[in-house]
């Protein structure tokens, strides 16, 4: 199998099957790579440990730190406690959501029914953003380039005042 069909495959696995975790399977929660595959992750209870990534994963599909994956526990791993066995994207959190299988100790921002609230909020930091653009700070600026100063003098709008009232 070639790798384009291999990671094709791979790819159409984890975004297509909702997946339940299983009797010894658990859901956890990255919180870092330690490099050579290895993750760092806390279960939903509180504890830490390393899971390791099968090679049908890599350099096929990566994953970052806040992300959620079912693991499959070693028996044999002092460090390295469990096997990544699925990737949970969005989708599958909702689907796990509606099936009551989603553990406690993981809080979603993204609930269903904040969405009118996210809404309401979003509307206030527009407002907020309209009244901040007035303030040109922020605004990235090319190092690049040559920077002009442009200035009206004041001076210039006094003398112009001046010479209209002087014709009056």
């Amino acid at each position: 199998m070639s790798q384009a069909t291999k990671r094709k495959h791979v790819v159409k696995e984890v975004l297509g099957d909702f997946v339940v975790p299983g009797e010894n399977q658990q859901i956890v929660k990255v919180t870092g790579s330690r490099g050579n595959n290895l993750h760092e992750t806390v279960t939903a209870q509180g504890e830490t440990f390393l899971v390791s990534m099968p090679t049908k994963f890599r350099k096929n599909i990566w994953i970052k730190r806040g992300d959620y994956v079912i693991v499959d526990p070693i028996e044999e791993g002092e460090k390295v406690k469990a096997e990544i066995s699925s990737i949970l994207y969005k989708d599958h959190i909702v689907y796990l959501q509606e099936h009551h299988l989603w553990p406690e100790g993981f809080v979603i921002e993204n609930k269903p029914g904040q969405q009118k609230d996210e809404e309401n909020n979003t509307e206030e930091k527009d407002q907020e953003e309209a009244s901040a653009s007035d303030n040109e700070d922020d605004l990235f600026v090319n190092t690049n380039r040559c920077t002009y100063q442009y200035s009206e003098s004041e001076d210039d709008e006094d003398s112009d005042v001046q010479s209209e009232e002087d014709t009056k």
